[in-house]
């Protein structure tokens, strides 16, 4: 596995539009409104920063749930023409999203070998609970029903919008931080080197922050999974909660979806440590056992 796998893809699909905001805004030279003959005018940059900072995650968020069913290949659910199968995930998500006082998502299957699945779309009214034929394989029907209300809780608790918020502030501190220190080098250069220099350093450093700051957002996506965890003991019962993750936990050698590059935040359980587990987007499961095991 590499690192990116881990990032996330909501974090991965962040990075990409922030290096295009970047590239088409730094070369339309729209820092140059920010530079006055005394320095940089910091109100200017902070207000331009947080705009377009704010603007690259919102449209990841609106992307996510066309993006998610593009990139697996989520095939949903239409009542009307369903399988007994299909209508056996269809009706259990309704059931679950009825006592979560949700309005009904769309609910798709898609075809992977890997135990999974996932929430993901810009609104409540607006979701996608989508899970792997990997999972509806291998997982009894306790099982499915916690992982189900797990996903389900992520869209009651608003976790999409929630990260989006996150993620505008990072890309808007990012933005800032790298548009200084690209201000100081060109100064630091021959006049006739200042503009590529300025342009390099900005691009360079607003991708390097991106990657950096999406620790701190995998961080605060860690500590939605515990509470999505309560949300699903809560939901289907914590028996069956405890029950899919136990699941998930004897499954480490489970196959790995070929698509794995770019999906890990549509992820239910991580396997990095060490210094990768900075960007993991999930926490262990044996931690997330003990909490729920410990939960009131």
């Amino acid at each position: 596995m590499t690192w990116i796998k881990r990032i996330g893809f909501f974090l991965l699909t962040n990075i990409l539009i922030m290096t295009t905001i970047s590239i088409v805004t730094t070369f339309l030279g729209s820092m140059g409104f920010s530079i006055r003959a005394y320095g940089l005018d910091l109100t200017q940059l902070i207000v331009f920063c947080l705009m377009w900072g704010m603007a690259g995650s919102f449209i990841s968020l609106l992307l996510s749930k066309m993006m998610a069913k593009w990139t697996m290949g989520v095939k949903v659910i239409d009542p009307k023409q369903a399988s007994a199968h299909e209508m056996d995930v269809y009706r259990r998500v309704q059931s679950l999203a009825q006592r979560a006082h949700l309005p009904m998502p769309e609910v798709g299957i898609y075809e992977s070998p890997e135990v999974n699945a996932f929430a993901t779309g810009p609104s409540k009214s607006s979701a996608l609970v989508a899970v792997s034929t990997g999972l509806l394989n291998r997982m009894n029907t306790q099982e499915l029903e916690g992982v189900l209300a797990h996903e389900l809780s992520h869209v009651a608790n608003g976790d999409m919008v929630t990260l989006t918020l996150i993620q505008g502030v990072v890309n808007s501190f990012a933005m800032f931080i790298s548009r200084i220190i690209a201000y100081v080098a060109a100064n630091a250069v021959k006049e006739e080197m200042a503009h590529i220099v300025r342009i390099v350093v900005t691009i360079a450093l607003d991708i390097v922050f991106s990657i950096l700051g999406s620790m701190a957002v995998a961080y605060f996506s860690r500590q939605r999974e515990f509470r999505a965890d309560a949300g699903g003991a809560k939901l289907a019962g914590r028996e069956s909660m405890i029950s899919a993750l136990e699941s998930l936990r004897q499954m480490v050698e489970m196959p790995e979806d070929p698509r794995g590059e770019a999906i890990a935040s549509f992820k239910i359980s991580s396997k990095k440590g060490g210094f990768l587990s900075l960007f993991a987007t999930h926490p262990a499961l044996e931690d997330r056992i003990l909490a729920l095991k410990q939960m009131r």
